[in-house]
């Protein structure tokens, strides 16, 4: 079986990039792009697939609506799938265990870890405030890849 470890060696083959599958009921899942990347739970440590999201992006109104969800990086013909029940901590999604300090790290740790570099951090938590961004962390409940 195949590890997040192995999703994580993936991330910088191609800046992260990811689909993510999440449910809508009884319609055709909602699949799109985003950059991910590996980061310890802030509560737990294990390492966990991140991503931010924006506050009034259609796929959190989905996780929040249902948190399962499948996330599959590739690069080249090597892809690895996470999935798990996203936990979501953010301004309309607050967490008991990260204040609003923790959230401003948390969103920089997720986007560093994705690949990302900033030349204004200053900059950038405003924007992440102001789009009342949010962090999608997905607890790995089931790991698979193509044979290598």
């Amino acid at each position: 079986m195949a590890s997040v470890a192995e999703f994580e060696a993936l991330v910088p083959l191609d800046h992260g990039l990811s689909t993510v599958a999440i449910r809508r009921g009884d319609r055709p899942p909602h699949v799109t792009v985003v950059n991910t990347g590996v980061v310890g739970h802030p509560v737990t440590s294990e390492p966990v697939v991140a991503f931010v999201t924006a506050g009034r992006a259609r796929k959190l109104a989905l996780l929040r609506e249902d948190p399962a969800v499948a996330v599959t990086i590739r690069a080249g013909w090597l892809w690895v799938t996470v999935e798990g029940a996203a936990e979501l901590i953010g301004p309309d999604d607050p967490s008991p265990h990260v204040d609003a300090d923790g959230l401003r790290l948390l969103l920089r740790e997720i986007f560093s870890a994705a690949g990302g570099t900033h030349d204004d951090w200053d900059s950038y938590d405003k924007t992440m405030r102001d789009e009342r961004r949010t962090a999608v962390l997905v607890p790995a409940r089931r790991v698979y890849a193509n044979p290598s």
